[in-house]
């Protein structure tokens, strides 16, 4: 039986200058959601921002956590409280260093290969039976690389196909609501046909800059965390 609401809830950091990072991507998925379907305002609640609305008579609750990447689960899981949500209603949004730029794939479960956000909220949920939206952004071909890039703005040239990417899932997005996950890959897939990334220009010659530069960890502002080491899932 398909549940009355639904948590998607999108991965990044809160801070503007962080905005266009890699790592955000799950922020930036939301979004896309959030305007292709006149969703409500985005306001603050749960230690986040939420907007509400509908896709195929199913209530959806978008929630992008503000608490940084490392303690994302903390506000997911005061929405998925509030409204008694299981995991099994849950849907994340998040970056995939193990898929090539503008690949997607849903899967329910498994490990966190690494990404500090979904470690969050495996733990506050208890569980990793949730379903996962993985988003490609590429790997930059060594471990030690994997902070610089995960923090590094998307370049100029991934413009095209990121665009591309979240339009499509965004199009896509009453497929997912229906719990018809390989329906809803397929349509993205088909949208963005001849949209990928060239894969000459897939890797950088050296890491992005980081304009704000690694955050420090602390009680009040965790560091924004890694996307992962590029271990299996």
């Amino acid at each position: 039986m398909q549940p009355a609401i639904q948590l998607w809830a999108g991965l990044g950091n809160p801070e503007p200058s962080m905005s266009r990072q890699r790592h955000n991507i799950g922020f930036m998925a939301v979004d896309a959601i959030a305007r292709r379907h006149g969703f409500s305002p985005w306001r603050k609640r749960f230690r986040g921002e939420v907007a509400e609305g509908r896709l195929g008579g199913t209530k959806i609750l978008l929630l992008k956590p503000m608490t940084y990447m490392n303690a994302s689960g903390d506000s997911i899981r005061e929405a998925a409280t509030f409204y008694k949500i299981p995991p099994d209603a849950i849907t994340v949004f998040h970056d995939e260093l193990d898929l090539v730029p503008g690949k997607i794939r849903v899967k329910k479960g498994g490990g966190a290969a690494g990404h500090n956000g979904l470690r969050s909220t495996d733990r506050q949920l208890g569980t990793p039976d949730y379903l996962r939206v993985r988003l490609g952004i590429g790997h930059p071909g060594s471990k030690e690389r994997v902070h610089g890039w995960v923090l590094g703005d998307f370049a100029k040239a991934d413009q095209p196909w990121l665009e591309d990417l979240l339009t499509a899932v965004s199009d896509a997005a009453p497929l997912l609501a229906a719990q018809t996950p390989e329906p809803f890959m397929s349509k993205v897939a088909l949208l963005t046909a001849g949209h990928q990334p060239d894969p000459k220009n897939k890797e950088p010659k050296k890491p992005d800059a980081i304009k704000s530069g690694p955050q420090k960890q602390t009680a009040e502002k965790p560091e924004p965390g890694s996307a992962g080491t590029g271990e299996k899932d």
